[in-house]
């Protein structure tokens, strides 16, 4: 009798152990892909992006410049 409760009991407890374990795990799998890429012509006026950005904040300037100055009108 004894060593059957005794049994009894390490059983219980042994599926109580793995029971409560996380026994799913995921892997995460990586792969490399070459992906070839078409490359653009270069430019001819090889300026960057703050350059261009600059002559078109010039041009917009300058033309509300003008603006207030054909408002005022002329002195001459």
């Amino acid at each position: 009798m004894r060593t059957t409760n005794l049994f009894a009991a390490l059983a219980l407890g042994s599926v109580l152990l793995v029971s409560c374990r996380e026994t799913v795990t995921e892997r995460e799998v990586i792969r490399e892909k070459e992906v070839e890429v078409e490359q653009e012509e270069p430019r001819e006026d090889k300026e960057g992006i703050i350059e261009r950005t600059g002559k078109e904040i010039d041009r917009e300037v300058n033309e509300e410049i003008n603006e207030e100055i054909d408002k005022i009108g002329d002195d001459n």
